[in-house]
């Protein structure tokens, strides 16, 4: 009972919050840690003490999942360089730094522990970061670099944490560390591939989308279990999943499936997320008493945690300005390439290479109309990349987002909670990865929609999404009443369709969400089958331009979403698959 109640305490906590943030502008993880530091002093309030690996084998996989299968795997591939110094490098060298840091500060405490709790402190938590970021209008590309960050450095930091406590209780190489990263990488990016294939295709199968959504929720840990079982980062494994799952939907799964698995979703990540926040700030009063019971100094606790919390964010500043040049540095290098990129599909197009195709400096060579197709793909491909990173290159004040948007989160508070117990200081140890949480978060939270406003960041363009998006829609409905010319078109029994069925098809083939007049009930079973197959050949338009990436991640999921509307309305309104 008392367990039940302190759940619908909860989240109706988190709800009023949650409101309550909106209204003033906040995001909700900071006012949710402020609220938990409060209600941890109210006497009377139990200690709530979460187990580390509830939070990181039970709450980390989904909210991981979740996001990965938002995100587009276009911009993440198109990003990957700046995402894996942010997740990879940099976590690193805040792990080096801290540790060094720890040690010095703490003589006792040993190598191998100051280097644990430099990895314990060294990930950080884009929830907050990109929530602001989105109400506040930051370039698209930047929330990807933080979203793609915060979904892969939690690998990076666990992989290092769990080599760190190894060499607690024995001797570990640095090539040993090295080469378990690598394995752990490896074999955790084929298990996440694996799962994601196998997941869309099963599900699939599925014709209810309740069944469909069920599943949906035990994915994480099926990618999760087999990895960490095999010692690689089950984290990276769900992402990876999540990025393979997200980007196949449209393909296997049914637009009823996929709006009422996002919606369902979006209501448990939300849930997780701010129920982890919370808790977080619950338990500080538990970390000042199992301090003071073992005997050791809060306060210097305390200084140490502002002392890593200022490294960490000056590590970030001092690592993100290279990587910005680096960024600006690729843009000038595409904007080189690219009048190559455009001979090369030119000559592409050209009549005469269908025989015999000619590259500067190469021997002529035959042509497959086959291998032309494929070429054609890989260069207008390069060429959208190359056109990308000069349209949507970040200059000196995204970078200042970038690095004041380091907060830290409630994973480095529980990441914290997997030290072992005969940890020299450990009480201290905690309290002091706590420290560096809290101040993060408040600090760079609080001031980071003022830091935005102050350097004026451009957003993405608005008239060249519209354009985009009309450009799509033109394609997309062309390719759809290209059925409708199809000369074998016919009914699943062969029959023909009905003249004003056809007629009402061609006047709605279109993106149009908000839908038209309902047809006549005795062709309604004709028109939405007829109906069906457009909006399934406007998807594969959507789709085909997705591969080439001539269009922003924005405009395909937004024609996407339109088609899924349209779908999902005509499928309520009877009938289902396409029969031409």
């Amino acid at each position: 009972m008392e367990m039940t109640l302190v759940s619908i305490v909860g989240v109706t906590s988190i709800v009023a919050v949650a409101a309550f943030s909106k209204r003033l502008g906040l995001a909700a993880p900071l006012s949710l840690v402020v609220v938990g530091i409060a209600l941890s002093f109210v006497p009377g309030v139990p200690a709530l003490a979460v187990r580390p690996e509830w939070v990181l084998a039970g709450v980390l996989p989904p909210l991981l999942y979740s996001a990965a299968v938002n995100m587009p795997a276009a911009d993440f591939r198109r990003n990957i360089k700046a995402i894996s110094g942010l997740a990879v490098l940099l976590v690193a060298v805040t792990t080096l730094g801290a540790g060094w840091l720890f040690h010095w500060l703490m003589p006792g405490l040993g190598w191998p522990a100051a280097f644990a709790l430099g990895a314990v402190i060294s990930p950080t938590d884009a929830v907050a970061a990109t929530s602001m970021g989105k109400q506040l209008g930051l370039p698209s590309r930047l929330l990807t670099m933080l979203e793609g960050e915060g979904l892969v450095n939690d690998a990076s930091a666990l992989v290092l944490l769990r080599s760190a406590i190894a060499a607690m209780a024995g001797s570990v190489s640095l090539a040993g560390v090295a080469g378990n990263f690598v394995f752990s990488v490896a074999l955790a990016t084929v298990v996440g591939l694996a799962v994601g294939l196998v997941n869309v295709r099963v599900r699939a199968l599925l014709k209810d989308s309740l069944l469909n959504t069920a599943i949906s929720f035990v994915v994480p840990f099926v990618a999760f279990l087999p990895a960490e079982e095999f010692h690689a980062s089950g984290v990276l494994a769900v992402v990876v999943a999540g990025l393979v799952t997200g980007h196949q939907s449209p393909r296997f799964l049914s637009a009823q499936d996929r709006l009422a698995e996002a919606m369902n979703w979006r209501t448990l990540a939300f849930l997780l997320e701010s129920a982890i926040f919370l808790l977080m700030g619950l338990g500080v009063k538990s970390l000042l008493d199992e301090v003071r019971e073992q005997s050791l100094d809060a306060g210097r606790a305390l200084l140490i945690g502002l002392a890593a919390a200022a490294l960490v964010i000056a590590l970030r500043v001092l690592f993100v300005a290279p990587l910005i040049a680096s960024v600006r540095k690729d843009a000038q290098r595409a904007a080189e390439n690219k009048p190559r990129l455009d001979w090369l599909m030119d000559r592409l197009g050209a009549p005469e290479t269908d025989e015999r195709f000619t590259r500067p400096g190469s021997r002529r060579r035959p042509l497959t109309p086959e291998r032309k197709e494929q070429m054609k793909v890989r260069v207008t491909r390069a060429s959208a990349d190359a056109d990308f990173k000069v349209n949507e290159s970040l200059g000196w004040r995204s970078g200042v987002a970038l690095a004041w948007a380091g907060m830290r989160g409630a994973i480095t508070v529980a990441a914290a909670q997997t030290l072992p117990e005969d940890t020299p200081y450990r009480p201290q140890l905690l309290l002091i990865a706590f420290v560096v949480a809290t101040t993060t978060l408040l600090l760079q939270g609080l001031t980071l929609p003022a830091v935005i406003r102050a350097v004026k960041i451009p957003g993405d363009d608005p008239e060249r999404l519209r354009d985009e998006f009309q450009r799509l829609l033109a394609e997309a409905a062309v390719a759809g009443r290209g059925v409708l010319e199809e000369p074998g078109l016919a009914q699943r029994d062969g029959s023909p369709y009905a003249p004003g069925v056809l007629a009402k098809v061609r006047e709605d083939a279109r993106l149009d969400p908000a839908g038209s007049d309902r047809p006549e009930e005795g062709m309604r079973e004709q028109y939405v089958d007829l109906r069906l197959g457009v909006i399934a050949a406007a998807r594969d338009a959507v789709l085909a331009a997705r591969s080439t990436g001539v269009y922003s991640s924005q405009t395909i999921n937004q024609a996407q979403h339109a088609l899924d509307l349209d779908e999902a309305r005509l499928q309520r309104l009877g009938g289902s698959g396409s029969g031409h």
